[in-house]
C-alpha cells in the first residue's frame, strides 16, 4: 500500500488520504517534541497495518525535523515498547 504523508499543520495532524476516508495522528508541539496524542484509523481501512505504516512514517518525519516523538497514546505506547530500537526518535 502506497501513501502519501500529508502534514496538515492548520490541524496539527498527520494525514493519509485513501479512498475518501481518512486516517490521522494529531500531536500537540511542545518544547520541540511532538507529543503524538491520537491515532485514528476509519473503520473501512482497519486491519490492513495502517496505523503502523502511518506512525512509522510520522517517526521519519519527526528525526528529519531534528524532533523528539512524545507517546501520549496508547497505540503509540504499545508501538514504542514493542520497538525499542526506535528509542532515539521518542524524548
Amino acid at each position: 500500500m502506497s501513501n502519501t504523508l500529508i502534514h496538515n499543520a492548520d490541524e496539527c495532524k498527520y494525514e493519509y488520504h485513501i479512498d475518501g476516508h481518512v486516517a490521522y495522528i494529531t500531536y500537540d508541539e511542545q518544547n520541540g517534541n511532538m507529543h503524538l496524542t491520537h491515532t485514528i484509523v476509519p473503520e473501512e481501512l482497519a486491519g490492513k497495518g495502517l496505523a503502523r505504516t502511518l506512525l512509522e512514517e510520522v517517526l521519519q518525519e519527526i528525526k528529519k525535523d531534528n524532533k523528539k516523538a512524545v507517546a501520549k497514546c496508547s497505540y503509540i505506547v504499545k508501538y514504542q515498547e514493542k520497538h525499542p530500537e526506535t528509542s532515539e526518535i521518542f524524548a
